[in-house]
C-alpha cells in the first residue's frame, strides 16, 4: 500500500494572504473516510471537506481530530529547505476505518486546508492505536533555489 501526502493548491494563497501562520496557529489532522474525493486543486476550507460527511465516526475518535503537538516551522541553514514537522499523531482504544487524512488550520477563519494523506487504501484500527507517522524529513519541506 503506497501512502502519498499532498498540499492543497490554495495553501500557498493562505499563507500569502496571512490566513495561516505556521509558527503559532493550532493545526489539526482529521480523518476521513473513502467517500472523501479529494480536489487538491479547489479545496481550500474544511468545510469542502466534511460538506458530504465523510469524517470517520468511531469509538476512540473526536470530532474535527486530534490538535498536531510541538508544530515547528523553520529553515535549515546550508540546505536551502524549509521544514514544517510535528509529533506523530495517534488514537488510542480506536475502532475505526479511514482513507484519508486532511490537516487544516483550527486558529483562522473558516479552517483552511493545508494538506491531506492518501493511505492509498482504507485502514482500520479495532479497539487499538490508530497512528500517522510523519516522515523523519518532517511533514512537509520546501527547498529553495
Amino acid at each position: 500500500m503506497a501512502v502519498t501526502a499532498y498540499l492543497y493548491g490554495q495553501f500557498f494563497d493562505h499563507l500569502a494572504q496571512k490566513r495561516i501562520d505556521l509558527d503559532s496557529d493550532t493545526f489539526k489532522i482529521m480523518l476521513l473516510t473513502s467517500g472523501y474525493s479529494p480536489a487538491q486543486d479547489t479545496h481550500d476550507y474544511i468545510d469542502d471537506v466534511v460538506a458530504a460527511s465523510n469524517e470517520v465516526v468511531g469509538a476512540g475518535y473526536t470530532a474535527g481530530g486530534g490538535t498536531l503537538d510541538n508544530v515547528t516551522w523553520g529553515y535549515i541553514a546550508g540546505s536551502n529547505v524549509w521544514k514544517w514537522d510535528a509529533d506523530n499523531e495517534a488514537w488510542t482504544t480506536a475502532t475505526i476505518t479511514a482513507r484519508y487524512a486532511v490537516i487544516y488550520d483550527d486558529t483562522a477563519a473558516s479552517d483552511p486546508l493545508v494538506g491531506y494523506i492518501d493511505f492509498g487504501a482504507d485502514v482500520t484500527s479495532t479497539a487499538g492505536t490508530f497512528t500517522i507517522a510523519f516522515a523523519a524529513a518532517g511533514i512537509f519541506t520546501i527547498t529553495v533555489s
